[in-house]
């Protein structure tokens, strides 16, 4: 009788030892750590954003450049935040939507990048912005540095 509770125990722990990856796959209370500058309003709005979508924040005030550097996310792919979230690096208004996927295919790259500070991103988005969304890419950062459009934004639908 021992050994078969011990074994339901083990069998247990393994079930368990799964749901982290599930939850983390759909983005539940996942912790993202973020480096910014103190003075970020944009930055804030997108800690908003990912928290309104699940995820848990741990906010840096102490800018992203070393962040960025050590996490290597290429300087051309800088915004004004970088972040890490389940071992992948995340620069920019990038979209919870985008970091749940990522974090649900696992691909072999450095993470995920919107470049700039492009209006209609999250954070970049709302009344204070007159409600514009400009077109643009989250890009997938492969471990050479080059990348592949991962999604796509308020760009024109080609005519068939």
């Amino acid at each position: 009788m021992k050994r078969r509770h011990a074994l339901v125990s083990l069998l247990s722990a393994g079930g368990l030892l799964a749901i982290p990856a599930v939850v983390q796959a759909q983005g539940q209370g996942v912790l993202v750590e973020v480096w910014k500058s103190p003075t970020c309003g944009c930055c804030k709005d997108w800690n908003t954003h990912l928290e309104a979508n699940g995820f848990r924040v741990k906010v840096n005030d102490v800018g992203n450049t070393a962040a960025r550097a050590r996490l290597k996310v290429p300087m051309k792919l800088g915004s004004c935040h970088t972040a890490w979230v389940g071992g992948y690096a995340i620069e920019g208004h990038v979209p919870a939507a985008d970091i749940r996927r990522l974090l649900r295919e696992r691909p072999n790259a450095i993470g995920l990048a919107v470049p700039g500070m492009p209006i209609g991103s999250p954070g970049m988005d709302g009344p204070a912005y007159d409600n514009r969304q400009d077109p643009y890419d989250v890009l997938l950062i492969a471990r050479d540095g080059s990348t592949q459009i991962f999604n796509s934004y308020f760009k024109p639908k080609e005519r068939s």
